[in-house]
């Protein structure tokens, strides 16, 4: 198998549209940082909703796209959201990005 089938996305197409506006919702007004090309990191509201959503999300997403990581990290009273991508995959991350 070559390595970009690896990376591929099996989520229906159907599904897509719907995948996106969780997404659009998850970043409605989120702080975002890009500190290297492979990497955005989301700052997210700190309540409970918001941490199911995103940690739902990444479970979701990673299940039809396995060449995303995810990080979703609460402390001192805030939350983020890192996402990671190999070099190959920076053109979806930087779509994710501008959203």
């Amino acid at each position: 198998m070559e390595e970009s089938e690896n990376w591929a996305c099996t989520l229906p197409t159907a599904e897509r549209p719907l995948r996106l506006a969780e997404f659009d919702a998850l970043l409605a007004g989120a702080a975002r940082h890009r500190p290297t090309r492979t990497r955005l990191v989301l700052d997210l509201e700190p309540r409970p909703e918001v941490v199911a959503q995103a940690a739902d999300l990444a479970v979701r997403e990673t299940g039809c796209c396995s060449f995303f990581t995810f990080e979703l990290t609460a402390t001192g009273g805030g939350l983020t959201l890192a996402i990671s991508v190999p070099d190959a995959q920076t053109e979806v991350l930087d779509a994710l990005a501008a959203r």
